[in-house]
């Protein structure tokens, strides 16, 4: 049985490594790189450099990731792409020698992220390890400074499409979303509303913005539009919350 170790880098930064993350890196035998294509060559330049501030001596195996196909139904076109995925991941794990085989997952395994869902569509099943990483959500409240929650409040993680679609959620005193490509905010009535939004956290071109709703997210869409077109991608994360 393939053992398959998740193992959660944080968002960027080598430093965001947890003590356990370093070591399990060093005793993998082999690592997974996933390739997404032109212009996104830095995500797998930054694992390979997580990869050396660990130390590791593991075989490094790129796995070339599918596009989504967007004239399908959201749930459908995500669906087949994590059979697509899993189908790849299935290729290569049966070229790899004998050994734990480590997986670099953006944050952590467990929140917002699908890699346990497609680990899932393996067969045989692989015997899974988890080990932890720093959030979006830890590395955007840290850089401003301020609480995840207030005092008995409600928090929500939710999707732009959801905020769109639905609104503000009820009973929440907080809402956080991650990958918003639509800045979905926009939708929102802003009276009365905060934002805290932050893209490449924790890296060296890491950028922050903050203020209330209506004077600063015309600036943080500007802002998001001009990295996203510097870089060719973008991993950014936001936080609302109501004014006391």
């Amino acid at each position: 049985m393939t053992e398959l170790w998740l193992i959660g880098i944080g968002t960027g930064n080598p430093d965001h490594v947890t003590l356990e993350g370093q070591k399990a890196l060093r005793d993998a035998a082999t690592v997974l790189i996933p390739r997404k294509g032109a212009g996104k060559e830095d995500l797998a330049h930054l694992r390979l450099d997580i990869l050396a501030a660990s130390k590791t001596q593991a075989r490094v195996v790129y796995v070339d990731m599918p596009e989504r196909d967007d004239s399908l139904p959201y749930q459908t076109r995500v669906a087949l792409w994590h059979d697509e995925i899993a189908r790849r991941w299935q290729v290569a794990l049966e070229t790899v020698p004998e050994g734990p085989v480590a997986l670099l997952v953006w944050g952590d395994p467990g929140l917002y992220d699908s890699t346990l869902r497609i680990a899932a569509r393996l067969d045989p099943a692989p015997k899974l390890r988890v080990v932890p990483g720093i959030t979006a959500l830890q590395a955007l409240t840290a850089a401003h400074a301020i609480p995840f929650n207030t005092v008995n409040g409600a928090v929500t993680v939710t999707t732009g499409r959801r905020l769109r679609d639905h609104g503000w959620p009820e009973g929440a005193e907080t809402v956080i979303v991650m990958l918003d490509g639509a800045c979905s905010f926009q939708s929102l009535d802003p009276t009365g509303l905060h934002i805290w939004w932050g893209a490449f956290l924790g890296m060296a071109d890491q950028a922050l913005d903050s203020g209330a709703l209506a004077e600063a997210g015309p600036r943080i869409v500007e802002r998001r539009a001009h990295a996203r077109a510097r870089h060719g991608w973008i991993m950014d994360t936001y936080l609302l919350r109501r004014d006391a």
